[in-house]
C-alpha cells in the first residue's frame, strides 16, 4: 500500500505535542540528526518555549507549508490531527513519531526515530493519501462557519441530558429522522477513532468512503452506513432541538433548531508517510490487540 516517496528533502518542519517532556527531549536530538544530513530544520514556533530552541530556526505553520518538503510530527494522534488540519492547504506530507498511547497515525516508534528518519531521507518511505472532510454550518440560508476534519465531524446533543432529533439526507435524498445522542461522520482514517467506539465499521484507507455512525440511537435499527466519498451529507436539527458540531474534537460550534450541517469530501487531502515494512493490518492487530493469546 502506498507509493514510493523519493522526493529530495532539503527542508523538514518539526511539530511536537505541547507540554510534553518526551517531545522536549527528542526534538533537539532529531533536529541535530537532520542537520547532520545537510537538511534545513524548521521548528514550529509554538513549542519553542518548552525545548532548548537556542539558535534554532523557528517557523509558523504557514512558513513550513511553503518551505518544507516534509513535516515530522512528534506526539500522539491528537497532535497529528492538529498538524494535518493546519498543513492540509499546503499539501506537505507528514510522518509521525509516536509519543502518545495508541498511535494509529503516528507509526514510527520513539526508539526507532533516528533510524526511520534516516530511511525517510534516503527514499525508503511510502506515501499514502488520506481524504479530509469539509463541514459547513448553515443558518437561515447563510453559511456561518466551516472547518476541516481528518477523523470525523460529530453532531451531538452538546450539554443536553436528552436525545436530539436530526433530519439526515445524502446527496439531497431523505434518509431518516434520527433520534439519538448524535451522529458521527467519519473518514477511513477516523473509522478507528470515535466511530469505532460507537460500533462503526473499520474502513481501509484505500476505500473512497465515508462512515455515518449514529450515537446511541433510539431506534436500534438505525445502523451505521458506509457511503461513497463523493457524497454530501446534510444533518438538520429538527423543531426545538439544539446541539453542537465538533471537528476532530478540536473545534466546535453550537447549533440552534433548524441549523444545517453540510459535510462533504474536501478537495484537499493529507499525505501520510510510512516507514519500510509498514502494514495497515499489522497496525490494527497491534493497536486493537487482535490475535493475542488468552490471559490466565
Amino acid at each position: 500500500m502506498g507509493i514510493p516517496f523519493k522526493k529530495s528533502i532539503r527542508c523538514v518542519g518539526l511539530v511536537g505535542k505541547y507540554q510534553s517532556a518526551d517531545v522536549a527531549a527528542a526534538l533537539p536530538q532529531l533536529a541535530a540528526f537532520l542537520r547532520s544530513y545537510g537538511v534545513r530544520v524548521l521548528i514550529e514556533e509554538g513549542i519553542a518555549p518548552q525545548v532548548d530552541a537556542h539558535g534554532e530556526e523557528l517557523a509558523s505553520y504557514e512558513t513550513m507549508g511553503s518551505e518544507a518538503e516534509v513535516v515530522v510530527v512528534l506526539g500522539g494522534d491528537g497532535t497529528m490531527l492538529y498538524a494535518a488540519r493546519r498543513m492540509a492547504e499546503f499539501g506537505v506530507p507528514l510522518a509521525g513519531i509516536n509519543q502518545g498511547r495508541l498511535g494509529f497515525m503516528t507509526d514510527i516508534a520513539r526508539k526507532d526515530m533516528l533510524t526511520a528518519v534516516g530511511e525517510l531521507l534516503t527514499g525508503h518511505f511510502t506515501a499514502e493519501p488520506r481524504l479530509l472532510l469539509n463541514g459547513e454550518i448553515w443558518r437561515d440560508g447563510e453559511r456561518l462557519a466551516s472547518s476541516l476534519a481528518f477523523n470525523e465531524v460529530v453532531v451531538n446533543k452538546g450539554d443536553l441530558g436528552r436525545m436530539i432529533e436530526m433530519r439526515v439526507e445524502v446527496n439531497g435524498e431523505f434518509v431518516y429522522l434520527l433520534r439519538a445522542d448524535g451522529m458521527i461522520v467519519a473518514t477511513p482514517t477516523g473509522s478507528t477513532a470515535y466511530a469505532l467506539s460507537a460500533d462503526g465499521p473499520i474502513l481501509h484507507p484505500g476505500i473512497a468512503g465515508i462512515a455515518m455512525v449514529p450515537l446511541c440511537p433510539h431506534t436500534l435499527s438505525n445502523r451505521p452506513i458506509s457511503i461513497g466519498a463523493d457524497s454530501h451529507i446534510d444533518i438538520t436539527l429538527v423543531s426545538t432541538h439544539i446541539g453542537r458540531v465538533h471537528f476532530d474534537g478540536q473545534e466546535r460550534f453550537d447549533l440552534l433548531a433548524g441549523d444545517r450541517v453540510r459535510i462533504a469530501r474536501s478537495p484537499q487531502a493529507v499525505t501520510l508517510l510510512h516507514p519500510p515494512g509498514y502494514s495497515y493490518y499489522a497496525m490494527l492487530r497491534s493497536k486493537l490487540h487482535w490475535s493475542e493469546p488468552p490471559k490466565h
